[in-house]
């Protein structure tokens, strides 16, 4: 794999949460070349086939995912097309130009049972339609062959689109009182957390010059990405309250899982080890509450 002057990199799903800030802190990198839904539909193969040659990049960054949780249970076929089958199209492209290609998955592909962080040796086991989907689009990679880093994060929140940040802070306005799962332990992670780690591992692989494919074969697999720490859903909503500067704050009730039923089975246990991570790239994700101070300082 030989490393082109000027650099390409072809990033899918701006127009989401992780697509949006990776547009930011990518910059440096190489000439990045965003494209939202409008411009590659992941659901279509061909047309990510056709855009993939068309810009012949060094590297595929790809955030875009089918992320309904809920409704993945009753549209099954399109959160594989977008979560697995075109993981394995971009695998196979990057390949074929000498490219290589950032994936992101989730804690989602394992059972959540346990008390202790998942490490990316731990044996996966999804119990939801999303993800078997994103594991399938972990699998598809790997039996590609390519120059690949895959990235598991989890909890991802941010002040776009929708997450568990926006609408905590629009119920709250609208109402006294919240009640929220107390017994599904995570990290939440700042979008723009996951982007800026990236960025600084991907600039350790810029930094080798000449030497970019052999940095590639040195470290490529599947690591945890994701803010250290961790809390449950209720101790993340009273965190954004907290935080939030709101005069008239909601009372937050907690609830057992079993109080709040839903389509898709949630893990009880999400916590991901970043351990691996910081071994192999030196860097250190933030405690998940110094990364929700930043990013409410923005609002």
């Amino acid at each position: 794999m030989t490393m082109r002057e000027p650099r390409t990199i072809l990033l899918t799903g701006v127009g989401g949460q992780v697509g949006f800030e990776l547009m930011r802190s990518l910059q440096g990198l190489g000439n990045v070349v965003a494209l939202d839904r409008s411009r590659l539909d992941l659901s279509d193969p061909d047309q990510i086939r056709r855009v993939v040659r068309e810009l012949q990049p060094s590297l595929i960054v790809n955030p875009a995912a089918y992320t309904a949780v809920d409704q993945a249970e009753s549209d099954t076929a399109a959160a594989f097309q977008v979560n697995a089958h075109a993981p394995g199209v971009l695998a196979e492209e990057a390949k074929r130009l000498g490219a290589a290609l950032i994936h992101y998955s989730t804690d989602y592909v394992f059972d959540g049972s346990g008390t202790v962080p998942y490490t990316e040796n731990d044996a996966v086991a999804p119990q939801n339609v999303y993800g078997k989907s994103k594991l399938a689009g972990e699998q598809a990679i790997q039996a590609v062959g390519g120059a690949h880093l895959i990235f598991r994060t989890s909890w991802v929140y941010g002040l776009r689109g929708k997450n568990f940040l926006k609408t905590m802070l629009r119920l709250g306005a609208e109402r006294d009182e919240l009640c929220v799962v107390m017994d599904q332990l995570g990290a939440p992670t700042w979008s723009r957390t996951v982007a800026v780690l990236s960025a600084h591992v991907l600039a350790q692989a810029v930094g080798r010059g000449a030497a970019w494919d052999e940095w590639w074969h040195e470290h490529h697999g599947i690591y945890h990405l994701n803010a250290s720490g961790s809390t449950s859903w209720h101790g993340f909503a009273e965190a954004i309250f907290e935080m939030s500067g709101m005069t008239n704050r909601p009372r937050v009730k907690a609830i057992a899982s079993a109080s709040y039923p839903t389509p898709a089975v949630r893990p009880a246990n999400s916590r991901l080890s970043n351990a691996r991570l910081t071994s192999q790239f030196g860097v250190q994700a933030p405690d998940w509450r110094d990364a929700l101070r930043l990013c409410m300082a923005e609002r």
